[in-house]
């Protein structure tokens, strides 16, 4: 059985820890399935791509898609970096936590007319925008507020990122951005609308993406786009890569912050303006795991089933793209041999499973299973299907650990609901 530690996870006496706390005495206390998270690892990864670019003009956006607890937005926050939003209800968390209004940036590619009238009202940094048709939108609640919106187009480069294609947005199939073919023409017909303020260009190619090579390729291709465009007059001040940096999962060969930024400072330095950055995996993935109870193992001829209380309704991503999660005890059994099994969870659907033919140290039901990786596009895409709870969200700090979300009562799930006494 191999064994996955990333970061802060480390065995110590065949008992896995988060920093310096034990996970089963975490979990003694909290029960299971529960998120738990390493304030130290993404303090660190933070710090990292933060002093990867210090020699260039530049700002860090947290992708809040990623992880949108409280707390966690927080610590980033509190490091320095500034948030980027794709919903009313981000930005909602957002300014729950007190950050800067012009340390807020809004993407999406369907936002609402309440979502952006919200934006300016807030007086965020920027408004992404994805078509023209949304900049003249913008234009006219901008107008109705008396605002200037400050905006700025994502720019889709048409540059293969070589990741899954759900996760693939820089694509021109993708439904996200405007072509850079018309990129000329809609930043002259944005400037001229009376409520806009066209202050950057964005650009975002995808998630996970584990070579430097795309992200050459498409900042070559935007940065020549950006200079055209300031060349028309238009004031352009940012040029915002976006996010998307790969992270390991089981055997991936990824880079660093700094091998990205030798890869392509001699290109944006060029630029003389603000350099953004999106990531929110890449800071938080492998800060988190989600930790199930095994309460059942059966078996169907020659398939062995582990079933355990963590379900697609606390991590989708295996069932959405079969993503791979490496799953291992909390507590070591050296003596125990290794099996292949599919563990999976108690949802009534077949899609519903964690890892399928995987390689474990057998075990025995009331164990404790670690799924790892998990502090980026979990909890966030959890839901109540089954009229499941979801679970806490735990973050530990050295030696101590706080609930930074409680698990969900029955009432949470019926807080907006009633019986209708005429029905």
């Amino acid at each position: 059985m191999q064994l996955f530690e990333p970061g802060p996870f480390h065995y110590l006496n065949n008992k896995l820890f988060c920093e310096h706390k034990s996970v089963e005495e975490i979990i003694s206390t909290v029960g299971t399935p529960s998120y738990i998270y390493s304030k130290q690892y993404f303090t660190e990864r933070f710090k990292e791509f933060d002093e990867a670019f210090n020699d260039v003009s530049h700002s860090i956006f947290f992708a809040v898609k990623s992880n949108f607890n409280l707390n966690v937005m927080k610590i980033f926050s509190d490091l320095g970096s500034g948030l980027d939003v794709n919903s009313a209800g981000e930005l909602y968390r957002a300014k729950k936590i007190g950050t800067d209004p012009s340390k807020i940036i809004m993407s999406g590619v369907g936002k609402t007319k309440e979502e952006i009238k919200l934006a300016l009202e807030y007086n965020i940094k920027l408004i992404k925008a994805e078509s023209l048709e949304e900049l003249k939108i913008i234009n006219d609640v901008a107008g109705q507020l008396d605002k200037i919106a400050r905006v700025a187009f994502r720019v889709n480069p048409n540059v293969d990122a070589k990741t899954h294609p759900y996760i693939s947005t820089g694509l021109a199939e993708n439904k996200f951005g405007i072509d850079a073919s018309n990129a000329e023409e809609i930043y002259k017909i944005g400037s001229d609308l009376k409520n806009i303020a066209l202050t950057g260009l964005d650009m975002h190619i995808g998630s996970q993406i584990t070579t430097t090579a795309p992200f050459v390729e498409a900042i070559e291709k935007m940065a020549e786009l950006y200079t055209r465009i300031k060349s028309f007059g238009i004031p352009l001040a940012h040029f915002d890569i976006g996010g998307g940096i790969g992270v390991r999962y089981k055997d991936e060969k990824v880079f660093t912050p700094q091998e990205l930024a030798t890869a392509i400072k001699p290109i944006i330095k060029q630029l003389n303006c603000e350099i953004m950055f999106e990531p929110g995996r890449y800071l938080t993935a492998n800060g988190g795991i989600l930790v199930a109870e095994l309460l059942y193992t059966k078996k169907n001829r020659n398939k062995m089933f582990y079933v355990t209380d963590a379900a697609m309704t606390e991590l989708i991503r295996p069932s959405l793209y079969s993503a791979y999660h490496h799953v291992q005890p909390v507590v070591i059994n050296s003596e125990r041999e290794t099996i292949k099994a599919d563990i999976v969870g108690p949802v009534c659907e077949s899609s519903d499973f964690i890892a399928k033919n995987r390689e474990i140290q057998q075990c025995q039901a009331g164990q404790k299973l670690a799924v790892m990786s998990t502090g980026a596009y979990g909890m966030v895409m959890a839901s109540n299907y089954n009229g499941r709870r979801r679970p806490p969200e735990i973050i530990v700090d050295g030696d101590k650990f706080y609930t930074a979300r409680g698990r969900e009562s029955f009432e949470h799930l019926l807080w907006d609901e009633e019986v209708i006494k005429e029905i």
